[in-house]
């Protein structure tokens, strides 16, 4: 994830006729995108309300691809909607099942390229973890992401559409003549934490997070969504007014000169810039509290001073501390800290009076745990010609 990348917000506009290069898709539009797209093709105004209500709900409530299987639109739309638009997600490559449940999706988008977003099976819950970005715009050094350049950002479609597939692959849309909310949700969390910085790509995630949390639609809160930032200062205050979700900080350091290695963009913007900025956070947002990603390194980060240091840098801002064991990938120049180190480390941050949890590894065995994203697609063109994204 450089620490000098341009801060980029893609402003999707619609032509009033439509595009030559084919058919629109309409997954990642937002109501107003989808009016206004739908009004462009011909659609009269006077109906265009009701209309993008109806594609809604069959597209995010009821998960179907077909417009031909919309049964409330009469058969002259549906073939208008066909020769016009399509509903396209992600394309699964590989699905892989860790032995403790996690799945990894390997997904090809647009342009040949390939992210990767976990699915992590917990009692009474499930978290999708999700990417905003191809490789990654920053280089911080205990992270395999971090190590895969950046290709582009995801469209909102993109983003969306991750959630869309990994609830194919769970069975989860409703059945027919139940509502979404009379259903076990086995997909009931969302973390962008997957591939990319979410905040360098603020236009695309908060689209389709807005999505995400319609009610007609997917309808999670805003509550069961968490955003992870390495810092882009500029864009929190923004997250907390547009998004309004949960924040999560990859922090990983208590002074400066050991941030500025872990994550480089502690440059740009140091730790007291940042918690400044957190400071605000919860109360623009509504937010509970901000949760602190801390990766436990050996000899690193992991001392009692560096505990002790934390308490006090984050005093006054509503926070929990989730500390997480560092997980290796090949050539990684960091070790996990030992597991007692880990314990106290936590049990000092838990008498200061912040909640501690020591995150248990999901996925290892497939690389899908926290850090170890890196698309195999990627690896692989080291030995063959990158395929090119469409105008490259």
């Amino acid at each position: 994830m450089t620490a000098t990348a341009p801060i980029t917000q893609d402003v999707v506009t619609f032509p009033r006729k439509m595009p030559e290069d084919g058919p629109v898709n309409l997954v990642g539009l937002t109501r107003d995108q989808l009016r206004e797209t739908l009004i462009a093709a011909g659609t009269p105004e006077k109906q265009a309300k009701m209309r993008v209500n109806q594609l809604w709900q069959w597209i995010y409530q009821k998960g179907v691809r077909s417009f031909e299987n919309m049964t409330n639109l009469s058969k002259a739309f549906r073939a208008e909607l066909a020769e016009r638009f399509v509903i396209e997600v992600p394309e699964i490559v590989s699905r892989q099942v860790s032995t403790d449940g996690t799945r990894k999706y390997l997904l090809r988008i647009s342009g040949g390229h390939e992210v990767e977003a976990v699915y992590i099976p917990e009692e009474g819950r499930g978290t999708l973890c999700i990417s905003s970005q191809v490789g990654c715009t920053l280089t911080c050094s205990f992270c395999h992401t971090g190590t895969q350049r950046l290709v582009r950002n995801l469209t909102a479609g993109e983003i969306v559409g991750q959630i869309l597939v990994a609830r194919d692959d769970l069975g989860e849309w409703p059945k027919p003549g139940r509502h979404p909310k009379d259903e076990t949700r086995l997909l009931s969390n969302i973390v962008l934490m997957g591939m990319g910085e979410p905040l360098y790509n603020f236009d695309n995630v908060r689209d389709a997070m807005k999505i995400a949390m319609d009610g007609e639609g997917i309808s999670l809160s805003r509550r069961r969504i968490t955003l992870s930032t390495s810092g882009v200062v500029p864009e929190i205050a923004k997250t907390a007014e547009e998004i309004g979700c949960l924040l999560a900080v990859s922090f990983h350091a208590t002074t400066d000169e050991v941030r500025d290695k872990l994550v480089p963009i502690n440059k740009k913007w140091n730790i007291s810039e940042l918690l400044d900025a957190l400071r605000a956070y919860p109360k623009l947002s509504n937010s509970e509290r901000i949760t602190f990603e801390y990766v436990m390194l050996k000899d690193v980060n992991d001392t009692d001073e560096d505990a002790r240091r934390l308490v006090k840098l984050i005093r006054g801002i509503p926070a929990k501390i989730n500390l997480i064991p560092f997980n290796e990938w090949p050539g990684a120049p960091y070790q996990r800290s030992d597991w007692e180190r880990i314990e106290a480390f936590a049990d000092i941050i838990y008498k200061a009076g912040y909640a501690s949890p020591i995150r248990t590894p999901r996925g290892e065995d497939i690389m899908a745990a926290c850090g170890q994203l890196k698309s195999a697609s990627e690896r692989a063109k080291r030995a063959r010609k990158p395929v090119a994204a469409p105008g490259a």
